[in-house]
């Protein structure tokens, strides 16, 4: 599960690069730019989530081990 959320991680964050390359900085909401910016939004939400995830997997692992 670990390294499936590392590969996740790996590709919004290639997602996030390729997106901001498509930016238009002059028209930053206008036209395929706006799709662009959403989608770095996005990007960065979901590595934030997935970060969360594998935060909260090791604190279940360290909780485990003090439980027994």
């Amino acid at each position: 599960m670990k390294i499936f959320i590392y590969i996740l991680i790996a590709l919004a964050a290639g997602l996030v690069i390729f997106n901001i390359a498509n930016l238009n900085f002059s028209n930053l909401l206008e036209g395929d730019s706006a799709v662009a910016f959403i989608c770095v939004l996005a990007g960065f939400c979901s590595i934030l989530l997935l970060t969360i995830l594998l935060i909260s997997k090791k604190i279940e692992a360290s909780s485990k081990m003090i439980k027994q």
